[in-house]
């Protein structure tokens, strides 16, 4: 569906710092955006008028502009159920156990859709950005973890429980590092920004280093580490292979079972995309049968922080549409 000129969505983005919202069109045009803090360390109740607060300035807004707010989406960290159930979020455990499309529905009075955060940023790329020419890919959302959203043949597939596409979660070493979902060896262990900032930690002090010894503990991040390889730094540009070679591991799996049109890679830890796709690839050949991995292409997300966004308002579109 694409809205009529005097209709427009909000697409909010929760995270655990920040709550992103802003106001987009039927061709996912952005025209108004707010950010605030979630205010979430001080409960439930508090986020809750906080997010009702920052819904009725964007209503507001639109109607300044001639435009009506004709449905809501959201992308929420952790597991969520398609009937819009948190089931577990680390980030908003206080939300833990709530229906958070019913909440926001009641105190709208619009159409609502509640979604996990990558899922989410995959059906915006699949909207708006890199996975538009794709029918069946799979992203993945490298941050502080890592996430993941999976289209096939055209529609996000969430599962029968709505928590499907936890990619980051996928076992890359059996008796691997603990991870706190419970399992060991899990992707995100070994690929995130947290852990290449650990894994950095661990080998300056064993005494490598180059330019990474010289950044202070309190400072290092995946950023940096990221500046150092593109300086040359030998360790930072080992950490970075490293990386793409258990990104390669986990997506050779993928590959096999799904034989996706593509992989995207999103997220802040892919601002170093360049250093991760070469190790990936080869993993992927080495590891793939020849066919699907000659077919999969590897490409970097081309929203950026806005994919989430995005995707969450194309969502509301089709809630909307299923409204009417």
């Amino acid at each position: 569906m694409v809205l009529s000129p005097e209709k427009i969505c909000i697409g909010i983005d929760i995270g655990g710092t920040n709550l992103r919202l802003a106001l987009v069109d039927g061709e996912g045009k952005v025209s108004f955006r707010d950010r605030q803090p979630t205010g979430i360390s001080r409960g439930k109740e508090h986020f809750l008028q906080r997010l009702f607060s920052a819904i009725a300035a964007l209503r507001k807004h639109a109607l300044s502009l001639d435009r009506e707010v004709v449905a809501i989406g959201v992308g929420v960290p952790g597991l969520i159920s398609n009937e819009g159930v948190i089931y577990s979020s680390v980030n908003l455990a206080a939300l833990e156990g709530i229906n958070f499309r019913e909440i926001i529905a009641a105190g709208t009075g619009l159409p609502v859709i509640v979604a996990n955060d990558a899922n989410a940023g995959a059906w915006g790329e699949k909207c708006y950005g890199a996975g538009r020419p794709f029918g069946t890919f799979l992203m993945l959302t490298l941050g502080t973890g890592v996430g993941s959203g999976l289209v096939l043949d055209e529609r996000l597939w969430t599962g029968c429980d709505g928590v499907a596409g936890e990619y980051g979660h996928t076992t890359v070493e059996p008796d691997g590092k603990p991870c706190p979902c419970g399992n060991h060896g899990c992707l995100e262990q070994y690929v995130s920004a947290n852990a290449l900032v650990a894994a950095a930690g661990e080998a300056v002090k064993r005494g490598e280093g180059g330019v990474l010894a010289t950044i202070p503990s309190s400072t290092l991040s995946a950023e940096a580490i990221a500046d150092a390889a593109h300086r040359g730094d030998l360790l930072a540009e080992s950490l970075f292979k490293e990386a793409g070679r258990y990104l390669g591991i986990a997506a050779a799996s993928a590959i096999n079972l799904l034989n996706p049109e593509a992989i995207i890679l999103g997220g802040g830890v892919t601002t170093s995309y360049d250093l991760l796709v070469e190790p990936m690839r080869l993993e992927i050949i080495a590891r793939a049968f020849a066919v699907p991995a000659r077919r999969v292409r590897l490409m970097k997300g081309a929203l950026g922080d806005d994919a989430g966004i995005l995707g969450a308002a194309a969502m509301a579109q089709l809630s909307a549409e299923e409204a009417q």
